[in-house]
């Protein structure tokens, strides 16, 4: 028979303690979590949020389901950055591709029941209603409290708080108004007025019959305006006894004329001020492919995008490589200052080095423009014609690109080994047999997915086209549709969903992120596909 020591008793009660510790931590952890969930799914379902109260709840579950399952202990490290990632970057996506089947935009930005509630804050003065003239108390809290007196009845004074209304009492008829009532000060004419703006969003006396302010002299006894009725899916105004009937999906009214989608529409075919978020099928995408409008200047722009991102790509890589192979010479004096100097365009952020470069093609006041002009040449208009608008770009971006693969080409180049040169020598190769025969395809082995990457970028590259030029010059032929000549997809996207006065449209703008999406994919997939034939023709080098 053995017997445990005392030191393994004190041990295993540690051990035992600090289990239980660990595992009170990680269960009350738990239960701030879920609540804290519970809360916000609970305020989104309330506003109709349904797509990030079923996100929130999920993320919940999976992190409860790692706490909670000793198997799935390991995961338990990058839970919370699960979590983030699914909050960040899925639910952004997912939710992207459900934008881009509503009507999601100015006048339809938010859900049905936050323009519900939101209808519900109106008032409005029902025939009969009492008026009364107003003035403004507060006290040292910072509530404001009405002194109203109704005219009508004699000079009768009431005190209006924000939740209760009473007579007045020991105040005559016609006598001036008492400085301090019940803890509250009056305010003097200036400071009514400067706090009348937030006193007139109050409701002021009993819950039965509010009171309201109407105007610089009047408050009224006010009722609710709207009122939603389930059965009928409408909106009663009970003012003008008008029902607005909620309309949903795409299609014709009676008339032929196009449906409201997400609006509260009454018989006489007003709406009420505010619409909400409603499905309309794929008719953003159908607006974008289909519109003679869009479709004009839209395969010009797809042309120009994809031109634009190789034309990138073939010059920032030709550059670059053209330095990183002059550089690897070691006979030239001062390699790393030149290396140095040649990397500054890339340490200079974009935005910067575009202002510059604007700057210097300037047609009068430019550096560039004026030595044009020196030789009695006249400067290019860089910002009117179309080709020199897209030559400066190219320009201005090959500065931007060159550094970056110069770097990589560096690298790549280093990594060759030199005895396949020798090899090569002593075959009698020249230097163009071993550049294309050698460095060429090992080097695109090694860069074939940058340079896939750098057509992605470039396919996408907002920032250089819009600080440019804003995309200009237009087109005069684009009509109303706002579109230039140096737009790319996403530009365009951006001013054909948020430009030209019509207030911003993110359920067409989703669309259009889905498609140059497709697009970008179905490119990328080719490029995949041709580095593939790169990594066999390195293996037969």
């Amino acid at each position: 028979m053995t017997f445990a020591s005392s030191g393994d008793t004190r041990r295993n009660t540690a051990f035992g303690l600090g289990l239980i510790l660990r595992l009170g931590a990680v269960y009350l952890g738990l239960i701030v979590v879920d609540a804290l969930a519970l809360f916000l799914i609970y305020a989104f379902v309330l506003d109709g949020v349904w797509e990030l109260a079923i996100t929130v709840a999920l993320i919940t579950l999976m992190i409860n389901v790692i706490y909670l399952r000793r198997g799935l202990y390991a995961q338990r490290w990058i839970a919370p950055a699960l979590a983030l990632m699914c909050l960040m970057v899925v639910f952004p996506m997912v939710y992207t591709v459900y934008v881009s089947f509503t009507n999601y935009g100015d006048g339809n930005l938010l859900t049905k029941q936050q323009v519900i509630n939101l209808l519900a804050q109106d008032t409005y003065l029902p025939e009969g209603g009492e008026v009364f003239g107003w003035d403004l108390y507060q006290n040292d809290a910072g509530d404001y409290a009405l002194w109203l007196t109704d005219e009508a009845e004699g000079d009768a004074y009431f005190f209006a708080t924000l939740g209760a209304m009473a007579p007045v009492t020991g105040v005559a008829a016609g006598a001036d108004l008492p400085e301090r009532y019940q803890g509250y000060r009056r305010l003097s004419r200036g400071e009514s007025l400067r706090a009348s703006g937030a006193a007139q969003d109050l409701v002021f006396g009993a819950d039965s019959s509010p009171i309201g302010i109407a105007s610089r002299r009047q408050a009224g006894e006010f009722a609710q305006r709207y009122v939603y009725q389930p059965d009928e899916d409408a909106v009663l105004d009970r003012e003008s006894g008008a029902l607005f009937c909620a309309t949903y999906g795409v299609g014709k009214d009676e008339s032929g004329a196009q449906q409201k989608t997400g609006q509260f529409v009454s018989d006489a075919g007003d709406t009420l001020r505010t619409g909400f978020i409603a499905g309309v099928g794929f008719q953003n995408y159908l607006r974008f492919l289909t519109s003679p409008a869009i479709g004009g200047p839209l395969a010009r722009i797809f042309l120009w995008t994809v031109g634009f991102a190789l034309a990138s790509v073939v010059s920032t890589f030709t550059l670059g490589l053209l330095f990183a192979l002059l550089l690897q010479n070691s006979r030239i004096p001062f390699r790393k200052a030149f290396r140095t100097l040649l990397i500054v365009p890339y340490a200079i952020p974009a935005l910067i080095s575009v202002a510059i470069w604007k700057g210097m093609l300037n047609p009068n006041l430019g550096v560039i423009s004026n030595a044009i002009a020196a030789f009695g040449l006249e400067p290019p208009p860089f910002f009117i014609d179309p080709g020199w608008a897209k030559f400066g770009i190219l320009l201005i971006n090959l500065w931007l690109g060159y550094p970056y693969f110069m770097l990589v080409c560096s690298g790549a180049l280093a990594a060759i080994p030199a005895d396949m040169y020798e090899a090569a020598e002593v075959d009698g190769a020249n230097w163009r047999q071993k550049f294309f025969g050698l460095t060429l395809p090992m080097l695109l082995v090694a860069v074939g997915p940058l340079l896939i990457a750098s057509f992605t970028y470039n396919f996408n590259n907002f920032v250089i086209v819009e600080a440019y030029d804003e995309g200009g010059p237009p087109m005069v032929e684009a009509g109303t549709i706002p579109a230039g000549h140096t737009d790319i997809l996403i530009s365009w996207a951006f001013r054909l969903a948020f430009g030209g006065g019509r207030g911003a449209d993110f359920g067409l703008a989703s669309a259009i992120t889905i498609v140059i999406f497709l697009l970008v994919a179905a490119v990328t997939l080719m490029q995949f596909r041709l580095t593939k034939g790169w990594e066999e023709t390195s293996q037969n080098v």
